[in-house]
């Protein structure tokens, strides 16, 4: 048998701190509403209870406020997502592979289920036609993307990469790419920019391929190896690499490449010994800009 109630007792209630003051009413008013049982004397009681209530819910409202969306602004300002960690550390569907001189990262042709950022080491790109000619497409360094086909919906990899030094690449899966491009605008931001400087690039790539002389797009091809104008010191010790291989990037043949990387070392424009690199001087600039 439950308890019978007194003359002065009411309903309990609880209110959400969540709420505005109006909605706090609105629940006092819905929730504690006097039965019509014959008890007319709670009408009253139950009136100035509300008018309480309100003026208490008011003035504390007045003073909760502030600290509240303080609250909330330090916690989002402690959440501040950096790109740079994000692509400096291990995750779910993310981590760091190892890829040793040589070694191929992918190959032409299979399927494109992740994209590499490179943390360390210089990546070439090559793509072979159907009779077996091989072209290199460029070579990354240090703070480059590559193989980000997928995201646009490509099935599977039009060229191969391969290490052309030992290199620690972040390898990213591609639904966790994506998810991290919707939710992170630091992230895109610094992926878009990226990709239009590289489409920058491939414009230049292609005027200096219609209007420049051989010995030109050779000298253009070099500085870019060595980081000439981009962010940071300049890598003036390039990675062993063939003249079979510049002459793929220049658009010329082997024995036209020997010619001029020959004038350019008698010039003192480069030097190398066929040991640990090619160095290059920043007085190769010249070449580019003389006309």
């Amino acid at each position: 048998m439950a308890p019978s109630r007194s003359a002065t007792s009411f309903p309990a209630f609880s209110l959400s701190v969540r709420q505005t003051p109006t909605n706090l009413l609105a629940c006092v008013l819905r929730k504690n509403q006097p039965r019509t049982d014959g008890h007319e004397r709670h009408r009253d009681l139950f009136s100035n209870l509300t008018k309480r209530s309100y003026q208490f819910i008011l003035s504390k409202s007045e003073h909760q406020e502030e600290p509240l969306i303080a609250s909330v602004m330090s916690a989002k300002k402690a959440y501040a997502f950096d790109p740079r960690e994000f692509l400096a550390t291990i995750g779910k569907g993310r981590r760091i592979v190892a890829i040793a001189k040589q070694q191929t990262i992918y190959a032409q042709g299979a399927a494109c289920d992740a994209v590499f950022y490179i943390q360390t080491g210089k990546v070439r790109l090559t793509v072979v036609s159907k009779v077996g000619k091989e072209a290199t497409l460029g070579i990354l360094s240090e703070g480059e993307f590559f193989g980000e086909g997928g995201l646009a919906g490509q099935p599977l990899r039009m060229g191969s990469a391969t290490a052309m030094t030992d290199c620690e690449l972040l390898r990213i899966d591609k639904k966790t790419m994506v998810l991290a491009l919707r939710q992170e605008h630091a992230l895109s931001d610094m992926f878009t920019t990226y990709l239009l400087g590289r489409n920058i690039r491939f414009e230049e790539d292609l005027v200096d391929q219609l209007f420049n002389s051989s010995e030109k797009r050779l000298a253009r091809i070099l500085l870019l190896l060595a980081r000439f104008g981009k962010a940071g010191v300049p890598e003036t010790v390039i990675p062993k690499i063939s003249q079979e291989t510049l002459a793929g990037m220049v658009g010329t043949t082997r024995s036209r490449v020997s010619f001029f990387m020959n004038k350019f070392r008698t010039s003192g424009f480069v030097n190398y010994n066929g040991g640990s690199g090619l160095q290059v001087h920043s007085s190769l600039l010249n070449v580019v800009l003389h006309d």
